[in-house]
């Protein structure tokens, strides 16, 4: 399967769910890291006018969970995230941003994922760690 195939199938996944609602788009995929997109508009704000960290935080475990899920590529297995820790450490009232999730420790039933969210300038506006499971998926 080539990266333009993995990205629309990745994409298709979003379809009725927050990833949806928050405009959250994977735009590339690499050997070792994955890559999505979401806009910062009023919709994604906080009542100062500025990102909100939740909305961050959505970013980050969609990118990281996904990750999991794309390169442990078995059908047999569920991932789901159970940890997640995110410094913000710059504001962002409108443009885009692009969350890169890149392995740190991927086992046999917890992987450790690091996500760099930049926006356009690749100023750091937020880094985060994900952990997630990997479980069975119940027959």
């Amino acid at each position: 399967m080539n990266k333009q195939q993995s990205l629309a199938i990745l994409n298709s996944y979003n379809k009725n769910t927050l990833m949806e609602t928050l405009e959250i788009e994977f735009t590339e995929v690499g050997d070792d890291f994955l890559t999505a997109k979401m806009p910062v508009n009023s919709k994604v704000h906080q009542p100062y006018g500025i990102l909100h960290g939740g909305a961050t935080a959505a970013l980050a475990e969609t990118v990281g969970s996904s990750a999991s899920a794309f390169f442990l590529n078995d059908s047999t297995k569920i991932v789901k995230g159970i940890e997640l820790s995110i410094n913000h450490l710059k504001s962002k009232k409108e443009g885009v941003i692009f969350a890169t999730a890149r392995a740190i420790h991927q086992g046999k039933t917890t992987h450790l994922w690091e996500v760099k969210i930049v926006d356009e300038q690749n100023n750091l506006i937020s880094l985060c760690k994900i952990t997630n499971i990997v479980l069975d998926k119940k027959q």
